[in-house]
Order: C-alpha cells, then structure tokens, then sequence
C-alpha cells in the first residue's frame, strides 16, 4: 500500500475574536481525506509573532479534535504519532482563537499521511 503525504502550512495573519471563539485560520487549511483513503496526523508545529497566547485548534467535521497553545512570541511542536485514523470523506481544517482585537501572524504547519 502506497502512502502520501500532505501539508497543511503557511504564515497566516490573525484578527482575535477571543481566545472561546475559534475560527477557520484560512480557506487553504482545509483538507479532505480521499475516498478508499484513510489520513493519520503526524506532527504539529506552530509559532506566534504577538505578544499574546494563541491556540491554534485542528478541527474534524466541524468538531475540535486537538488544541495547540501558541505562547507569546513562542513556538510548539506536538509529534503525534499517528493518534488515531481520520476516515475517507472526513474535513480536518486548522483554526485559531485569539484575544479580542488581538491583529498578529501565526505559522502553522500540519503533517499528514494518507495510507
């Protein structure tokens, strides 16, 4: 069985809502695993250039699977080793909540296998 693997990453900017409002950090942060598929989270790396906490929160089907605090000025890795399966037709997408009226950047990136 063949594997691919996929990204989900870039430099992003970040307007707060507050850090109980969490929202799509931007359309290309989404991905779909593929029908006869089967996708296994890898890694998650994050950095945050404000002076606030962030949390960046990878969502499953409009549901919350993991949150990642993003300290001030700071930077996370979580290897996750291969958690759990995300299913065939299944949305993980990455979101982030910030501190109202908080306007920053965020580097995200998302390791994915497809198997």
């Amino acid at each position: 069985m063949s594997s691919t693997f996929r990204f989900l990453q870039g430099v992003f900017p970040v307007t707060g809502d507050g850090l109980d409002k969490h929202a799509l950090l931007d359309e290309s942060l989404t991905y779909t695993v593929p029908e006869g598929r089967r996708a296994q989270v890898l890694y998650f790396r994050g950095g945050n250039a404000s002076d606030e906490l962030l949390i960046v929160v990878l969502v499953r089907d409009g549901v919350p699977m993991r949150w990642f605090p993003v300290g001030a000025k700071g930077d996370v890795h979580v290897p996750l080793r291969v958690v759990e399966d995300v299913e065939p037709g299944e949305v993980l997408e990455l979101h982030v909540a910030a501190p109202a009226g908080l306007v920053a950047s965020v580097v995200v990136d998302l390791g994915l296998v497809e198997v």
